[in-house]
């Protein structure tokens, strides 16, 4: 299966396919609102900012099989979002990342781009996976991977040749 032919809900609860990003650099991240790591929505939605108009987007999915840091229902998360961060880029409807119930679209993250030492478990949130033009898995950064230090691998990607 191509990251194009994966289904995933939208924070509103609708059905999308990721095909809607097809042609796109796409920066996916399981994200939580009461984590250590949170302030990183400063630098994503930057990132986002600063790259969209070239064909960038990041694509945060909420989790919360972490310390249960994401306890909030879609609405919350929302407002979380948009009040302390000004978060535009898509957010989705909160998956998992491990375990049996684990969304296909992180099945297919983890297979590609293995962890640390071959592992493919999420260690926590805010892992980060950089997906290429052509649907490609091209990173994978782990979450104290701060969102300023990937314009290098944004940049490269979105300056590629396509195809």
């Amino acid at each position: 299966m191509e990251i194009s032919e994966i289904e995933v809900r939208t924070l509103e609860g609708a059905t999308q396919k990721l095909s809607v990003y097809a042609g796109k650099v796409l920066l996916i991240v399981n994200v939580a609102s009461r984590c250590g790591y949170t302030p990183q929505y400063t630098g994503l939605e930057a990132l986002y900012r600063r790259y969209r108009e070239r064909g960038f987007v990041v694509l945060g999915f909420p989790c919360d099989q972490f310390g249960h840091q994401e306890p909030g229902d879609a609405a919350e998360i929302r407002e979380f979002c948009s009040l302390n961060y000004e978060v535009s880029f898509p957010l989705f409807a909160k998956i998992e990342v491990n375990g049996e119930g684990a969304h296909p679209l992180y099945k297919l993250l983890k297979s590609a781009r293995p962890g640390l030492l071959g592992t493919e478990a999420i260690k926590w949130n805010f892992t980060k996976f950089l997906v290429g033009r052509d649907g490609s898995v091209l990173h994978r950064y782990a979450p104290a991977d701060k969102p300023e230090g990937l314009s290098a691998d944004i940049e490269a990607n979105l300056t590629a040749p396509s195809g």
